[in-house]
């Protein structure tokens, strides 16, 4: 293994939980072996292991992104291990509503209900 790929799986145990990557790990085909490690190295091992933002700020561009395109993708970053808040996730979503559109914040907005809870105040 060399060392993108390694930093790449640090930083995707990291941020999305070992079980996730345990499970995604485990269903690595043939087909798809290629496309799962060029993943691992250029997004997390390349760009989310950057300098340039802390991992904070990068899981709020990603879930604007993922917002912003209706990406089932969204849930897993939802989840993630990161140290944003769910208030800054609404305050993404609400970024998302002005320059992608309401129906694309709306659906994150309910995504981020079904993951947090509805009447979730903190």
């Amino acid at each position: 293994m060399d060392d993108t790929y390694d930093r790449g799986m640090a930083t995707r145990r990291e941020v999305l939980g070992a079980d996730h990557v345990d499970r995604a790990t485990a269903a690595v085909s043939e087909l798809d072996a290629d496309f799962q490690r060029w993943i691992t190295e250029s997004a997390w091992g390349s760009v989310w292991s950057r300098p340039g933002l802390d991992r904070r700020t990068r899981s709020l561009v990603t879930v604007a992104i993922l917002a912003a395109l209706c990406r089932e993708e969204l849930d897993l970053h939802l989840r993630a291990n990161t140290e944003a808040t769910t208030e800054e996730i609404v305050e993404v979503l609400f970024h998302v509503g002005v320059y992608a559109g309401i129906p694309a914040a709306h659906s994150g907005m309910q995504r981020l209900k079904s993951i947090v809870g509805a009447g979730h105040d903190g």
